[in-house]
C-alpha cells in the first residue's frame, strides 16, 4: 500500500500490453487479420494505452464519447468519466469499408512497419474534422500541427476494444529514461513520497524550468521531470538531444532524493489549455498528485493565451480530477533582483536589453523561453550565461552544430512577452 493519488477514474491501473504467451499468441493471430494503419499519434496514443497512462480507456472511442469528449470533456460510455481530447483511430474510406462489425483487424504502425496490436472493431462513423478542430485546438488554421493532423486523417473513425503487443522503439532508444505508470508509481513509493508535482518538458531545461522545479520540490516530496520523447515538429529539438541536455543539469543542480525523470510516448498535438488537461490525467495514472502548468503550456505561436492552460482548470467540473495544478505564473532572470523571479515577485519592470554578442547593455527583466533558446542556437548566436547553465548549452552547441540544414525558428508573443495579460495573477 502506498499513500499515492489513484489513477484516473479511482480503480487500478489498466495497462493492455500483452506479454509472455499471450503477446505471442496475439502477434501469430494478428498475421492472418486485415491491417489498419495507423498514423504516428495513433500508434502513440495505442502504446499510452498499453502501459495503462490512458486508464481506463480500454480502445479507441466510438461516435458517443468522441462528441462528449469535444462538447463536454466526457465519455457517456463510462457514466461522464471526464477526458479532454478524444483518442480516435481513422481509416480510408475503402478500408473501413471492407471492414464489418465485429471483426478483428492488425493495427499497423506506417513509420516503422510494424504490428502495433489488435483491435475487434464495434463501431465505424464519419466525424466532422473543423467541429473537432474548433473544439480542441480552438482553431482550424492548417498551420497548427495538430489541426493539420486532424483534418489529413482518414474520414471514417474505427472504435473497439484494443489488445497491445509492442511498446515501438521506445524501451530501447530511451533505456533508462522510458517509464510505464507502474514503474513510476513504484520509484515515488520506495521513495516514500505521496506527493509529486509533474514537470511537462518537450523542451531541454533552461534556467526557469530549473526554477518552477525548485518551486514545487518546496511543497511536494518531490518532483518528476517527465519528458515527452513522441513525435514532435520540424524545429523542436529531438529527444534524445533533449535527454542528455537535462541529464547535464539534474545531475549537477539538483539533491538526487528530490528529483526522478522520466519519458512518456506521446506525441504532442500542441492543443495548449485542452492538452494541459490530458497532461494532468495521464500524470494521475503516473502517480503525481500536481502538474506544474506555466507559461503557454502545451501551446504553440500565438493561438492561444499565455495562462489559458491554467484557466481551464477552474473551468471543469469540480471533482473531474484528483491531482491539483501548481499555476505558475511567468518567470525570468531579473538584474536588478539578482536572480530569477516572477511578475507576482518581481517590481522591476522593464525589459533587459542584450546585444547580439549575448552581453547585458540594460534593464532589468530577461524572458526565458525554449522557443528564443531554440532560436538563438540555430542561428549561432551566444546565449546569455543567465539564460541556461553552461552544461545545457554545450550539448545544444554539439547538436546545431552538427545540422547540414538549419530549421527557421519563429517566435511568438508567449516567447517575448508581447502579448496581452502577461501576468497569471490578473
Amino acid at each position: 500500500m502506498t499513500n499515492l493519488i489513484l489513477p484516473h477514474g479511482g480503480g487500478e491501473l489498466k495497462p493492455l500490453l500483452l506479454e509472455g504467451a499471450a503477446q505471442r499468441e496475439e502477434v501469430a493471430k494478428a498475421a492472418h487479420l486485415k491491417r489498419v494503419p495507423m498514423t504516428s499519434r495513433e500508434t502513440s496514443d495505442l502504446i499510452m494505452m498499453g502501459i495503462g497512462a490512458f486508464t481506463p480507456l480500454d480502445g479507441f472511442m466510438g461516435r458517443d464519447d468522441w462528441r462528449g469528449c469535444c462538447e463536454t470533456y466526457t465519455m457517456p460510455s463510462r457514466k461522464g468519466l471526464f477526458w479532454p481530447i478524444p483518442i480516435t483511430l481513422s481509416a480510408e474510406e475503402a478500408s473501413a469499408k471492407s471492414i464489418s462489425a465485429g471483426e478483428e483487424v492488425a493495427l499497423w504502425d506506417v513509420e516503422t512497419d510494424a504490428l502495433m496490436g489488435t483491435m475487434k472493431v464495434t463501431e465505424k462513423y464519419s466525424i466532422d474534422k473543423e467541429y473537432e478542430c474548433k473544439q480542441v485546438f480552438r482553431t482550424t488554421d492548417p498551420a497548427h500541427p495538430g489541426v493539420k493532423k486532424v483534418m489529413e486523417q482518414g474520414p471514417i473513425n474505427l472504435a473497439g476494444p484494443v489488445k497491445v503487443v509492442s511498446e515501438s522503439y521506445y524501451p530501447e532508444m530511451f533505456k533508462g529514461i522510458y517509464q510505464r505508470p507502474a514503474d513510476a508509481r513504484k520509484l515515488f513509493a520506495e521513495r516514500n513520497w505521496s506527493t509529486v508535482a509533474a514537470l511537462q518538458l518537450r523542451n531541454p531545461m533552461h534556467n526557469s524550468h530549473a526554477y518552477l522545479a525548485w518551486i514545487a520540490i518546496e511543497v511536494c516530496d518531490g518532483v518528476y521531470i517527465h519528458q515527452l520523447v513522441g513525435k514532435l515538429k520540424p524545429g523542436d529539438i529531438p529527444a534524445e538531444v533533449r535527454v542528455k541536455a537535462i541529464d547535464a543539469l539534474v545531475n549537477k543542480y539538483f539533491r538526487k532524493d528530490r528529483v526522478l525523470q522520466g519519458g512518456y510516448p506521446m506525441e504532442m498535438r500542441y492543443a495548449g489549455p485542452r492538452e494541459a488537461l490530458l497532461h494532468a490525467v495521464f500524470r494521475q495514472n503516473y502517480g503525481c498528485s500536481h502538474l506544474i502548468v506555466g507559461r503557454d503550456h502545451a501551446g504553440v505561436g500565438d493561438y492561444y493565451g499565455p495562462f489559458d492552460a491554467q484557466k481551464i482548470f477552474g473551468e471543469i467540473p469540480s471533482g473531474a480530477l484528483l491531482l491539483q495544478p501548481l499555476a505558475m505564473d511567468w518567470t525570468f532572470y531579473c538584474y536588478e533582483c539578482g536572480s530569477m523571479a516572477s511578475m507576482k515577485t518581481c517590481p522591476h519592470e522593464s525589459k533587459a536589453i542584450i546585444d547580439e554578442n549575448g552581453n547585458y547593455k540594460g534593464g532589468a527583466r530577461l524572458l526565458l523561453s525554449g522557443t528564443m533558446l531554440r532560436k538563438l542556437m540555430s542561428e549561432g548566436k551566444p546565449v546569455p550565461a543567465e539564460f541556461s547553465k553552461p552544461e545545457v548549452i554545450a550539448v545544444l552547441k554539439q547538436y546545431y552544430d552538427s545540422l547540414e540544414e538549419k530549421v527557421e525558428v519563429k517566435l511568438h508573443g508567449a516567447a517575448t512577452g508581447n502579448v496581452k495579460g502577461t501576468s497569471s495573477s490578473k
